[in-house]
């Protein structure tokens, strides 16, 4: 209804096909999960969408999950995958050189898609989608270094959750020390990754809920539990622990004696899988997104053709001071256009008639609220400035 995203049938299920308002909603939360990561030092890399199966066996993600990936066999036979995750590209950055202790922590981010070949009938929605895109992050640092960096990624965790609007609970997901087949690496390793995890937990002052069996095969995790407006809890960031990536594929830094010391892994996604993320934040708003997250802040809307000349430098000073502003130039009545923005749930409907071109001014409906009279220009963007605090 809001027109973010659509679906094909000759495209296929599971593949959603974003719009461009959708792919705006989408680029302003990804923009602002980089800017809080630039702060704390994150790099930007890209990877390809497709990897050897050697690599995902070196990873161990071919053992654990050849069923749930697209296959790719080139001319020459080799077989390839669809990338089903990030970290395995991620390593090979780090591995392309020799790193000392001086240049570490190396945090990698990039936003990109992942792929798993869901069967149909588990497909639903934007909620669970072939085609994944994830704000993903990869840092590589000495152990000594692991805290400090979980706690920036909490931090940043916290502040982006806290602009969304959404109460987050913590979950510590743990392996199933019954079923240790299930995991990569010793009984040690795994003890001592879910303590550095507890300890963080406990110098956050936070209550954690602790989860066995829900960790990743590769190490424990913090999951960080979001609440909607309608009190449903999703599951939304996530911060992993790796100890046994870095082992698979010999991973490691010259420490300050000149020897090799094995480096640890941490993997990060804010949002997660952005399209899941979506369809969440979408019914907690109920589509009437926050003035700073709207595709479309305001709608202009011309009374009739004479005063679209003047609705159209209204537009322009608005782009002008970055307000994400439209022109709705169609022959319909007013009424019908006001109806229309309405049904979009545009925050700032603003009608230029007669008066309000002879007068200098907009005449302001907000959404929620109706009209709230004549305002200057100038006035509407001090208001415009308020809503984007």
């Amino acid at each position: 209804e809001l027109d973010l995203f659509t679906f094909s049938e000759l495209v296929g299920p599971g593949l959603p096909l974003w719009t461009p308002k959708g792919t705006l909603l989408r680029d302003i939360l990804d923009t602002f999960v980089w800017k809080l990561r630039k702060e704390k030092g994150y790099e930007r890399v890209d990877i390809p969408h497709i990897a050897k199966k050697e690599l995902y066996e070196a990873s161990g993600h071919w053992d654990k999950f050849k069923d749930d990936l697209f296959r790719i066999t080139t001319r020459e036979g080799h077989l390839f995958a669809m990338k089903p995750m990030n970290c395995p590209h991620h390593t090979q950055i780090y591995a392309r050189r020799q790193w000392s202790y001086r240049e570490l922590p190396q945090r990698y981010a990039s936003t990109t898609k992942v792929y798993r070949d869901e069967q149909s009938g588990e497909l639903a929605g934007l909620s669970r989608v072939l085609s994944i895109t994830q704000d993903d992050a990869h840092v590589f640092c000495r152990q000594i270094q692991t805290k400090e960096e979980m706690e920036n990624i909490w931090d940043i965790i916290t502040v982006f959750y806290n602009q969304v609007g959404f109460t987050l609970d913590i979950r510590l997901s743990l392996r199933d020390p019954k079923e240790p087949e299930k995991y990569l690496g010793s009984p040690a390793v795994w003890e001592a990754a879910e303590q550095t995890l507890r300890e963080l937990v406990k110098e956050k002052g936070v209550v954690a809920t602790e989860a066995a069996g829900e960790a990743a095969f590769y190490g424990p995790k913090i999951d960080f539990m979001a609440h909607d407006s309608l009190g449903r809890e999703w599951q939304v960031a996530t911060i992993q622990l790796d100890m046994n990536q870095p082992e698979r594929f010999d991973l490691y830094c010259i420490d300050e004696s000149g020897k090799r010391e094995r480096v640890v892994m941490i993997h990060a996604a804010i949002m997660g899988s952005i399209e899941r993320f979506l369809s969440i934040l979408i019914e907690h708003y109920a589509g009437a997104f926050p003035f700073w997250l709207a595709p479309v802040q305001v709608a202009v809307l011309p009374v009739s053709e004479k005063f679209q000349e003047y609705a159209e430098s209204i537009v322009q000073k608005l782009c002008t001071h970055d307000i994400r502003a439209n022109l709705d130039a169609s022959g319909e009545t007013l009424g019908k256009k006001i109806r229309e923005a309405e049904l979009q749930k545009i925050p700032y409907l603003l009608v230029v008639g007669q008066r309000e071109q002879e007068s200098h001014t907009v005449a302001v409906r907000e959404r929620g609220k109706g009209d709230v009279g004549p305002k200057t220009i100038n006035e509407f963007l001090a208001i415009c400035g308020s809503a984007k605090n």
